[in-house]
Formats: C-alpha cells, structure tokens, sequence
C-alpha cells in the first residue's frame, strides 16, 4: 500500500492538487496511508471521520432522505460523501469509503465486507462496491487500498 500512496502524492504534487478524505469505515486509516507519505502536507488539505449518519449530513452535507432511503452503504451516500467533503474541504480532489467492517453489522443487502468507495475530481464524481474478505483489520486495509488505487486512476485518466 506505501508504494500507491507515494505514487498518489506525487501525482498530486506534479498537478498541484490538494486531496481530502472522508471515511467511514476505515476510520482514518485512508488518510494515514497519504500521510505517512514524506510531503503528504503539500497536497492532503483535511480528512473527516464520518462514522455516524449524523456525521455525514453535518460535515458532508450528506441528505438525510439519502441516508433513510438508501442506507449509508451505497453508492447515493458515497458521491454525496465525496461531493461534501471536496466542498467543506476546498480541495481539488476528495475520496470516501462508507461500508461493513464486521464482524457484526451486515445484512442480506450489505453483508460484511461490502464497500463503497468514491471519488471526486474537477466534474467527476464516480463511486464503486467492492466485497472484501477477512477480519475486521482486513477489510479496512482492502478498502483503504483500493481507494487509493481507484483516486490515482481518476487522476491518471483526466
């Protein structure tokens, strides 16, 4: 995972783009993968931790009709969660995880380990599931992992 961060900092330094992180489930450790990036403080502006529905509509601008209909883990939340926080944030780019860590928690619709990642840069705004495997440890570093893969492949695609 250090070898991705380090490419999605530099990325953002060579665009002189600042990045923020709104997180759920992986509950900081998104943002402590681009911070532990030697000169992470020239790109990354702030990161939230969102964990609760209240969390969401009061820093993320997350609807709370969102919320109630879809549930926090789905693809409406996540690109109002990456929308928000780009906006509070006044960064260039902002990615987000909202999803079922386990080991409790999961249903039939979203069982444990079901993820959704977004991401949002310039007009784009996109968002993916994902089903992870393992512990709760686990599918946190599968999550955070794969947003940081999915926000450098945004960058790399513009």
């Amino acid at each position: 995972m250090v070898e991705i961060s380090e490419k999605l900092v530099q990325s953002l330094a060579e665009m002189g783009l600042t990045i923020s992180t709104a997180e759920s489930c992986t509950g900081g450790m998104l943002a402590s993968a681009i911070i532990d990036v030697a000169g992470a403080s020239e790109v990354f502006s702030e990161g939230f931790i969102t964990y609760s529905n209240e969390a969401k509509i009061k820093y993320l601008d997350v609807k709370a009709e969102t919320l109630e209909e879809f549930g926090a883990v789905s693809q409406q939340t996540v690109l109002q969660m990456a929308a928000g926080c780009a906006k509070q944030a006044e960064s260039d780019v902002a990615v987000v995880t909202s999803g079922v860590a386990g080991p409790g928690g999961g249903t039939q619709e979203t069982p444990v380990g079901f993820v959704y990642i977004a991401c949002a840069y310039k007009d784009v705004v996109t968002a993916k599931s994902f089903k992870f495997d393992g512990d709760r440890f686990e599918i946190r570093r599968q999550a955070t992992a794969e947003a940081l893969k999915m926000t450098l492949e945004l960058l790399e695609n513009q």
